[in-house]
């Protein structure tokens, strides 16, 4: 969806979507995060607004490699 449909306003909200894929990109290669572009994108979506170091927000975010199954939890699927 754009914001302005207007040649140049369609050119500029397409460059800068590029942009700020681009700029996620080089900050999950440097930071050298386990999560998605897709993922990391929401997170920044969702808290855009928050001052909290990037690094802590996407710490929070992911969940502990070794979690332990709740008890109460329904398994799905057998294997």
């Amino acid at each position: 969806r754009f914001f302005g449909n207007s040649q140049n306003a369609v050119k500029t909200q397409i460059w800068i979507a590029i942009s700020v894929y681009v700029l996620i990109a080089i900050v999950k290669k440097r930071l050298n995060l386990p999560l998605s572009l897709h993922t990391l994108l929401q997170i920044l979506s969702v808290s855009a607004f928050e001052k909290i170091p990037l690094n802590q927000l996407v710490m929070e975010s992911t969940p502990p490699q070794n979690s332990p199954t709740l008890p109460n939890q329904l398994i799905l699927f057998h294997s």
